[in-house]
């Protein structure tokens, strides 16, 4: 059909599915030759589909990991950094959409993502395991206008500032700006991905780890000045592990008691031994939930706070993920949500108020 006026399509017998192993070269020749950023390889979550018009070949679409950072999306959800580190897989980027070039047909684009959003949820979770809550998509606005995205009824949120992930982080001058759209696949999407406890049937997989082993070794030094306010009798783990546990904790997003335990237990060898967990049996152990709230109850926050702004001072300016205050840190959440103040002074720098009761954050 090259060079030939496209037929009459009627829309009513487009079909979208998923690309099957066998048309993977296919998928890739066409996407090479024909898309203007050219094929993308199949890394990770990725999902690749097709339109067919009566057996024919007419549009290409791929799904993909959503982006690492995107500051309007960012702000749109309203996640903070940790929170969008361990729920970013809830999120996919409709990373190709092609229409073949014997195929520009009035509303066939928008009627093909139509299609294909509405079936990418199930697929997805039979793939991977785990839901979606939302799409997004960039484009470029020197090429399109985002014409098939908005009559699809995604949401257009304003432009990337057009930084490119490369390795080792994003690039050091901003290319072109792309304009981002997003598409909710659930009314409560931004609920969800920016709620203090994510709901049980969107966790995914373990706790995510964003720390590094020189971060690991480096946190009980940071507290290792630290007194310890318990009795010497009974110590089971050293205070400095204690907290270094839990700061690592609250850096991986982890809020509350139980979600610190939790995450302490998912740890491998290898990071116990980085955090200096004690051994017991041949195995390092690591402090239990209630091990973790009585030292959070009752230890020194003015010094807690003090070795925290010394963390802050060498990680902070570098990555922002990976500052952390006392209050996150000591705050606890429990599973309805609400935040439980656990000391009883006010912190110099923190400037945190700490109550045994729960009740709003205090001013």
């Amino acid at each position: 059909m090259t060079g030939a006026e496209p037929p009459n399509v009627n829309l009513g017998e487009l079909e979208v599915r998923l690309v099957e192993r066998a048309e993977e070269a296919r998928h890739q020749a066409l996407m090479q030759a024909h898309h203007y950023l050219g094929a993308l390889p199949k890394i990770g979550e990725t999902l690749w589909y097709v339109a067919t018009y009566r057996g024919a070949w007419v549009a290409l679409l791929n799904f993909s990991a959503a982006a690492w950072k995107c500051g309007v999306r960012d702000q749109w959800i309203g996640w903070d950094v940790r929170r969008q580190y361990a729920r970013l897989k809830l999120i996919a980027n409709n990373s190709r959409f092609l229409i073949l070039p014997d195929w520009h047909r009035s509303n066939l684009g928008s009627k093909t993502l139509s299609l294909c959003q509405k079936r990418l949820p199930a697929d997805w979770r039979t793939r991977f395991g785990h839901p979606l809550v939302l799409i997004e998509t960039f484009v470029d606005p020197r090429r399109f206008h985002g014409t098939v995205y908005r009559a699809a009824n995604w949401v257009y949120l304003g432009q990337s500032l057009g930084y490119r992930r490369v390795r080792g982080g994003y690039s050091g001058t901003a290319l072109a700006p792309k304009q981002v759209f997003v598409k909710v696949l659930q009314a409560d999407a931004r609920v969800i991905l920016a709620q203090p406890v994510l709901p049980p049937s969107y966790h995914i997989g373990a706790p995510k780890m964003m720390l590094q082993a020189d971060h690991m070794r480096s946190l009980p030094e940071l507290f290792a000045d630290i007194p310890d306010p318990r009795q010497a009798q009974g110590r089971r783990h050293r205070l400095a592990v204690v907290l270094a546990i839990a700061a690592g904790a609250t850096l991986c997003g982890m809020r509350g008691y139980q979600a610190m335990a939790g995450w302490a237990k998912s740890l491998g060898p290898k990071a116990r031994e980085r955090f200096g967990c004690r051994r017991k049996d041949g195995a390092y152990v690591v402090p239990s939930e209630s091990i973790i709230r009585d030292v959070l109850i009752r230890v020194d926050p003015e010094a807690l706070d003090r070795a925290l702004q010394r963390w802050n001072a060498r990680y902070g300016p570098v990555d922002e993920s990976l500052a952390i205050d006392g209050k996150t840190m000591r705050n606890a959440i429990d599973g309805a949500g609400h935040q439980t103040h656990v000391m009883s002074v006010v912190g110099h720098t923190s400037k945190t108020c700490y109550t045994q009761k729960k009740s709003a954050p205090c001013r």
